[in-house]
């Protein structure tokens, strides 16, 4: 770290603490050359993850738009919404820790119906009866006919 006072390029870390909720990282530095001290913070790099959607276009991963599906496939089912934000945590950690920076809206998809599908299966069925565009009763009782195959496994 380059001295603000002097130019000299090494230092030496004084203290460091966690600040903003543990979003970044307050250090207390002395120059080795002018004795002088400073502060600095070290914030962690976040790339966005670009979605290709179905249409080819493309827009920013939005966590709340992810969350409001899943509420719209819970609702009035027993899922607290600790569950639907944990849910969501997990599948942007997973997005965030890929080495894709564009990811297709089916693969998100896909994450969170393998998740619902774990948490409550009548949410499940509605998520994937929106996402997979079912274009009538024979392809939603193909859905819940592989449900019982599982369960029954």
């Amino acid at each position: 770290m380059k001295c603000p006072y002097c130019g000299y390029s090494e230092s030496k870390v004084i203290d460091s603490r966690p600040t903003d909720e543990g979003e970044r990282i307050r250090r207390r530095r002395e120059c080795l050359n002018c004795t002088k001290r400073f502060t600095t913070y070290e914030v962690i790099e976040t790339v966005p993850v670009v979605v290709v959607k179905k249409d080819k276009s493309r827009e920013a991963f939005d966590r709340n738009k992810l969350l409001n599906g899943l509420l719209r496939a819970c609702e009035k089912r027993p899922v607290p919404l600790e569950t639907l934000e944990r849910i969501v945590d997990e599948i942007e950690t997973l997005l965030q820790n890929s080495l894709d920076r564009e990811v297709p809206s089916t693969l998100i998809g896909t994450y969170a119906m393998d998740k619902l599908k774990k948490v409550d299966e009548v949410a499940y069925v509605r998520f994937a009866s929106v996402y997979r565009e079912f274009k009538d009763i024979n392809t939603f009782m193909d859905e819940l006919n592989k449900i019982k195959a599982e369960r029954n496994r």
